[in-house]
């Protein structure tokens, strides 16, 4: 048996950054809990202070099969490099043919540079580039695949 799981996003400003996500892995803000007809219905609910109702943002698959992504405001910025990152396999992975491949990667590299990701590096695999080595608009480090 699995267990679930989600990943968390350290951030500074989580509205904007979830936006960055949602593009870069076609995600969708996660809906308010059921019962609820919004998150503010269900963070009033639990008695969470207002001034704190803007500290994260979250996001789901919206087919139900990936995990689920939180984004959570901290007050220190990223310092190093990541030790976890994601392999975004925009491109299909390495099952596909490059051929096939690399166009996909490098029109969402495109994409992300436009909404605020930056290129580390290009990354090569027998003479001709393999993966893109990418920082999201607060720093935190991915490859496109």
């Amino acid at each position: 048996m699995t267990t679930r799981w989600s990943l968390t996003i350290d951030c500074a400003h989580p509205a904007k950054l979830a936006a960055f996500w949602a593009l870069a892995l076609g995600y969708t803000a996660k809906p308010a809990p059921a019962g609820f007809g919004s998150w503010e219905e269900w963070f009033a609910h639990h008695e969470i202070p207002q001034d704190e109702w803007d500290q994260g943002a979250y996001l789901c698959d919206p087919d139900g099969v990936g995990p689920g992504v939180s984004l959570l405001q901290v007050p220190e910025s990223k310092v190093v490099k990541n030790r976890l990152h994601l392999d975004v396999q925009v491109g299909g992975g390495r099952d596909t043919p490059w051929e096939a491949r690399w166009p996909r990667v490098v029109e969402a590299l495109e994409q992300l540079t436009a909404a605020g990701a930056t290129v580390i590096r290009v990354d090569e695999l027998q003479g001709r580039p393999d993966h893109v080595v990418m920082a999201d608009p607060e720093g935190n480090e991915f490859c496109l695949v």
